[in-house]
């Protein structure tokens, strides 16, 4: 039989219960204490008997001495505590407990349990080589000194791991926080100087103590943007480079490096996101067939990953670009490798191929997230965009009416709202078709909705990775117009929201649009110059902003509501309903079939008078415009 780690740490449990009752004996007795006592001997034998079985019983061997924790302290404490309830009436059997002090429980209970976790803690101090590095004072050490800013469960483990870590990368000097009763407190020996706008005089003095930070590090996950920004400024004035850390689930206590991640450009939104709660959404999802068109786009890839997480009876993944799908296939089948999922290339335009899918699958609800959105590009291919934007959705809504779907949601955006582009008035006119199927006598059951946002941080062709790549490349970063807005959300923040608005009913929902709250827009100039300065660059010095001038279809600013639409609130933050008035369906239908016949017979002319007929906010002008 080879002897292991548990049974040295039994044989050493053991012995520390044997040892203790002695040592609580000897405590209270004194000299009076003689092996001759009739409960000597007795209580030594039956005591250390209790503990070799309640010990092995409560799994207290199971421990790894080189990770003792305060869990570990717990399960010390119980199982000390319950040894010494079983002893009492055992004892009392034997002899009735007579001339046995009953102080001794009291002090026996306090004596073992220092005996049993002074010695984990000391073990794990020793292989963590924590006792040298707290004495440590080192003139020659070339750990990199930072400056903590924020107190959170991040920070202490952050603090305990590069102090109990002798190959650590970083060592703490300071900790700031905005709350001013934290000022001259401690976390393990790390001092709370202050709150970030004494930062100056800070650093000053931890500079004249001869600790002076070389970096400032945000210690708190939440994205605060009334934090983030003066602390970038207040760094960037100091020469500091500024960065956070990463989440509590990224330490591990194998690992040699701390990695510190870079303040991100969504760090820097104007709000901080909007993260709702699980709310219904996994009873909303949970046992579902789930059908998800343009699943392999950022918004429909986002979709797949958040909805595969609630465990739906199986996805159907649609999409028409076999690249796409092979990347979301083979991250769904890596994330999830017990999950039910199908992946299907097939085009919304393809009413049979649509009609086959159903038929064989039957999903009962329906994330519609295919569209061609790329604005400059869909205003050089109006016919495969109102095929796409128009038809398609017309189709895929059709097919969940057909085979009595659940629910259908439709992913749409704030260019549908009064739209320059031919994007924009084709993603509206899809709008206009989800409301009016909704509300339409011929609807049996289903539940129809638009989820309407702006401009997703990060999504294929937006501004952010071009943006990325112009740093890369050294600039120049090239934006359309120094006065150009946009509204911004993070995908995951987005994809949560629109999940969240998928599980409000009919009822609640009071209209077939919701529009996710996208705070304040975004000035895309001065996200330039931010992320010039997050690359630890000067704008116009090192990287150069050129305005190139707005692009066919492009808008200075973008809105979320037209001024009839009535904002009425829902049961989610961040989610409101767009309340307008609902265009009759059998009118919607006969539009539609003429812009489906004028796209058939690729009369793009034509195609651009119907459009600016059905949604005169895009007007005849920019039609005729357009066609010339």
């Amino acid at each position: 039989m080879f002897i292991t780690k548990s049974h040295i740490a039994a044989t050493h449990d053991i012995i520390m219960a044997a040892v203790s009752i002695f040592i609580a004996l000897y405590l209270r007795l004194g000299s009076e204490l003689s092996s001759g006592d009739s409960f000597f001997v007795p209580s030594i034998f039956i005591f250390t008997s209790v503990c070799a079985v309640v010990f092995s019983l409560l799994g207290l061997y199971k421990g790894v001495w080189r990770y003792a924790s305060l869990q570990d302290m717990i399960a010390i404490t119980k199982a000390v505590t319950l040894a010494t309830i079983i002893f009492i009436p055992i004892m009392f059997m034997y002899n009735r407990m007579e001339d046995f002090p009953r102080s001794v429980l009291v002090i026996n209970w306090l004596v073992l349990l220092a005996a049993l976790g002074g010695p984990r803690i000391l073990y794990r101090m020793i292989k963590d080589k924590s006792l040298s590095l707290v004495f440590r004072n080192d003139p020659n050490d070339k750990r990199i000194a930072v400056l903590l800013v924020g107190i959170s469960d991040n920070a202490v483990g952050f603090i305990r791991e590069t102090t109990n870590r002798e190959s650590a990368e970083y060592k703490v000097v300071a900790i700031i926080d905005n709350d001013n009763n934290q000022k001259g407190r401690e976390i393990h020996g790390i001092k709370i100087y202050g709150n970030i706008a004494s930062l100056p005089k800070i650093i000053k003095t931890l500079k004249r103590e001869g600790r002076a930070p070389q970096r400032i590090i945000l210690a708190n996950n939440e994205r605060d943007p009334d934090v983030i920004k003066p602390l970038l400024k207040i760094s960037e004035e100091l020469g500091f480079s500024l960065a956070k850390l990463p989440r509590m689930s990224d330490f591990s206590s194998n690992i040699d490096k701390l990695e510190i991640k870079p303040i991100a450009i969504e760090d820097l939104l104007g709000r901080a996101p909007k993260t709702p709660n699980l709310g219904r959404r996994k009873e909303f999802i949970e046992g579902k067939k789930i059908l998800i068109t343009g699943a392999g786009g950022t918004i429909g890839s986002e979709l797949v990953c958040q909805i595969a997480s609630y465990k739906p009876k199986s996805i159907i993944l649609l999409e028409i670009s076999e690249f796409n799908l092979y990347k979301i296939d083979s991250k769904l089948s890596e994330s999830y490798p017990d999950l039910e999922f199908k992946s299907v290339i097939g085009d919304i335009r393809d009413k049979n191929c649509l009609e086959s899918l159903f038929v064989s699958e039957r999903p009962q609800i329906i994330f519609h997230a295919a569209a061609l959105k790329h604005v400059p590009i869909v205003e050089e291919n109006l016919v495969e965009a109102a095929l796409t934007n128009i038809i398609g959705s017309k189709n895929i809504a059709d097919m969940c009416l057909k085979y009595e779907a659940e629910k259908m949601v439709m992913i749409s955006t704030d260019k549908a709202v009064n739209p320059s582009s031919l994007m924009g008035v084709t993603k509206r006119i899809a709008e206009k078709y989800i409301q009016s199927l909704g509300a339409s006598s011929k609807n049996k059951g289903s539940n129809f909705s638009t989820v309407r946002f702006g401009n997703v941080l990060g999504s294929s062709g937006s501004v952010i990775p071009l943006f990325q790549k112009q740093l890369e490349k050294g600039g120049p970063i090239t934006v359309t117009h120094p006065d150009m807005v946009r509204y911004f959300m993070t995908v995951p923040e987005a994809v949560e929201l629109v999940l969240q608005a998928s599980t409000l009913n009919e009822a609640e929902q009071k209209s077939s649009i919701l529009v996710l709250d996208m705070g304040q827009p975004v000035n895309i100039n001065d996200m330039a110059v931010q992320m010039i300065k997050l690359a630890g660059l000067k704008p116009e010095e090192d990287i150069k902003i050129e305005y190139t001038g707005i692009r066919p279809g492009e808008k200075l600013y973008e809105e979320l509501f037209y001024e009839y639409e009535q904002k009425e609130e829902t049961l989610y933050e961040g989610i409101i309903n767009a309340n307008a008035r609902i265009d009759a369906l059998k009118e919607v239908n006969g539009f539609i079939k003429e812009i489906e016949k004028l796209c058939r017979t690729y009369d793009q002319y034509g195609l651009l008078e119907k459009l600016a007929d059905i949604v005169p906010e895009y007007s005849s002008k920019t039609a005729d415009k357009k066609a010339a």
